[in-house]
């Protein structure tokens, strides 16, 4: 976000955090998350991923248009990375059917 200091415009910069998945036991397991698989909530973080983006992108838009961002670049990033969040998830999306249909095929 961008905000003003003494000297000037203060951009922080957030770093991306790497996916980490871990399995949980039957005992750490509640009533919501009963049947959640890894995948379901890999889909489930990039999905989040993709709206999380496009809020970012949508307010930088926002901010341009008003005038209260100063640095029009920050507009290009935010839309850099949502199209890079959904270009992931569609990669994932495609790769996910691409084994169903492997599975699919399957003789037993």
């Amino acid at each position: 976000m961008i905000g003003n200091t003494g000297m000037g415009i203060e951009n922080t910069i957030r770093t991306i955090t790497p996916f980490e998945h871990r399995s949980v036991t039957p005992k750490e397991r509640t009533l919501t998350d009963v049947g959640e698989s890894a995948f379901s909530s890999l889909f489930r973080s990039l999905i989040q991923n993709v709206k999380d983006t496009d809020a970012e992108f949508v307010n930088a838009q926002y901010l341009l248009s008003t005038g209260q961002l100063d640095n029009p670049a920050e507009l290009g990033l935010a839309g850099y990375k949502n199209e890079i969040a959904v270009d992931l998830l569609v990669q994932m999306r495609n790769k996910a059917l691409d084994v169903y249909n492997e599975l699919k095929n399957i003789n037993i």
